[in-house]
């Protein structure tokens, strides 16, 4: 397992723009499928995004495909989510996840497959 931060949550009108950012501890980053998962009150949490390790495969929840990009930098141990065009229905805590898969061209959407979190950071879309 590894230690997730993530940053860059905050208040946004609809329309704009905010870019997250899951900073990693761990010298073995590079091999590790990350994901982006959202909670919003009184629902389960959702797939948001996701990349391989090596960032050459993502995989986006058609409610932010085309508005949102997730990105990875295995030298700063660090992955991006961009997102733009924002709803007032992205609103929620955003957390980052991650794992060692075997596979290296996984990029799963099931929480449960994920072994570290982070402990998430919230993002408010006004309308």
């Amino acid at each position: 397992q590894v230690q997730l931060v993530e940053s860059g949550g905050g208040l946004v009108q609809a329309g704009g723009s905010l870019r997250l950012s899951c900073a990693t501890s761990g010298r073995t980053f590079s091999t590790y499928g990350m994901g982006w998962f959202r909670q919003a009150p009184g629902k389960e949490r959702e797939f948001v995004a996701g990349i391989n390790w090596s960032g050459s495969i993502t995989y986006y929840a058609d409610s932010v495909k085309g508005r949102f990009t997730m990105s990875r930098d295995n030298i700063k141990n660090t992955v991006y989510l961009q997102m733009n065009s924002l709803k007032p229905e992205d609103t929620a805590v955003y957390y980052c996840a991650a794992r060692d898969f075997a596979d290296r061209r996984a990029v799963p959407t099931t929480p449960a497959l994920y072994n570290s979190w982070g402990q998430g950071t919230q993002v408010t879309v006004s309308s």
